[in-house]
């Protein structure tokens, strides 16, 4: 029985990651997205549904059909009881008014192509030009992606509460100004665009390195980013330079991704990862679609961190790697966007493209990143291989308590053994 408890909670757990965004913005776009918090709660009622029946029953056929099933019945239920059909959707209130087209409509909802296009529309619209920035973003990480509120903190590198104000002024915004869900035309496009980019690169990075303290990477939070990444290049509107390089960018990410832990679930650094564990494949798949983004000559984040990418993806090994091409199109990409991390990266390619003085003395003069595991990991990495192992090991143990991960404690404390003086 306890068997059958826990694979019914990891599929669960998986359909949660790649459905409930699917079913919000079904049930946003039918009900209207100032009722947010409704289809919220439908799916999550669903999901428990799923929970306990499936723990009993088992496991249906079709797990996702079976998932929409109750999420259509549900709402059915909901618009019965309310009878509020004013509050819902404009374009679609008289057809759920009455009996007769009250069930066909929302049937015609839960259609494939019909389901695609409601999260585009959800995409764009928690991107709302009304709403601040960063609270699309943490918006559209929670309601769309499934993110948790820790997770999409650490995405920002800030804390849960922040995150959790962002979101609900967000939610209270979309009520009061009766935001509804369409995708933009015109000069509303690219503002908007950019922010469901920051969003779905956001998402990868979550996946790719993990904030779970026993998961390192979340393929399934990957899988996703590039498939919604996908959608929009399959839609007229979206399907722009900029939407090519960032696939681009996450297929050569993850290709990548079963090099970065050995068979006892330990890191591997870029420096000592098996190449020929790398995924051929979206190596392919990302040089073709960094070939379409070059079409029209614009340049984006997206564009130079491609590059870079594909030039990691092509390198034999990690001393033949063109590592000085990737220090200027890191130089490129911070005069374009001159935030911390990017810094980061810069100095760090700068040891192997120019010398590990320069790097440590770039490392040392970055501001912002003191709480970030990373900055002093990176710094400590410079001192070791410059011979300095004290120094290199304070840097490490700053490290240690500013990460969550298991998977990368471990790897610190290896590091601060390695420190031992002789």
């Amino acid at each position: 029985m306890k068997q059958r408890t826990d694979s019914v909670t990891n599929l669960v757990d998986h359909l949660f990651r790649h459905e409930s965004g699917k079913m919000v913005s079904v049930l946003s776009r039918l009900l209207g997205l100032q009722n947010l918090e409704a289809a919220q709660d439908i799916v999550q009622d669903t999901l428990l549904q799923a929970m306990n029946t499936w723990g009993y029953n088992g496991i249906p056929e079709n797990p996702p059909g079976w998932l929409y099933r109750v999420a259509k019945n549900k709402a059915i239920d909901l618009l019965r009881r309310q009878k509020k059909f004013k509050e819902i959707s404009p374009q679609y209130s008289y057809l759920l008014q009455s009996e007769y087209t009250l069930s066909s409509t929302v049937n015609n909802f839960f259609l494939d192509d019909e389901i695609q296009d409601s999260q585009l529309r959800m995409m764009f619209a928690c991107s709302h030009p009304s709403i601040p920035e960063e609270s699309q973003i943490a918006l559209t990480l929670k309601t769309l992606c499934g993110l948790s509120v820790h997770e999409i903190a650490k995405a920002f590198l800030t804390n849960d509460e922040a995150i959790s104000k962002r979101i609900y002024r967000a939610k209270e915004k979309i009520i009061s100004e009766k935001i509804e869900l369409n995708v933009p035309q015109g000069k509303e496009l690219p503002q908007r665009l950019d922010v469901v980019l920051k969003s779905l690169y956001l998402l990868f990075n979550e996946g790719y390195n993990s904030s779970h303290p026993d998961k390192l990477i979340r393929d399934d939070l990957c899988e996703e980013a590039i498939r919604l990444t996908y959608l929009l290049t399959l839609h007229p509107v979206t399907n722009l330079s900029r939407v090519n390089a960032l696939l681009s960018l996450l297929c050569f990410q993850a290709s990548r991704l079963q090099a970065r832990v050995d068979d006892r679930g330990n890191i591997v650094l870029l420096k000592y990862q098996d190449r020929s564990k790398w995924y051929k494949p979206l190596i392919e798949r990302g040089a073709a679609y960094l070939e379409l983004a070059s079409e029209t000559g614009e340049e984006s984040p997206y564009h130079l961190e491609a590059a870079i990418a594909s030039l990691h993806a092509v390198a034999p090994s990690f001393e033949q790697t063109d590592w000085k091409s990737i220090y200027d199109l890191y130089g490129s990409l911070y005069q374009m966007h001159p935030v911390p991390v990017i810094a980061l990266n810069k100095a760090i390619a700068s040891a192997y493209a120019i010398s590990k003085e320069y790097a440590l003395e770039q490392l040392l003069n970055i501001k912002g990143l003191e709480d970030y595991y990373l900055y002093h990991t990176s710094i400590g990495e410079i001192y070791f291989e410059m011979g300095n192992k004290v120094k290199a090991k304070k840097f490490y143990e700053t490290a240690l308590p500013l990460t969550t991960s298991h998977q990368e404690q471990q790897l610190l404390l290896k590091k601060i053994s390695n420190c031992k003086v002789v």
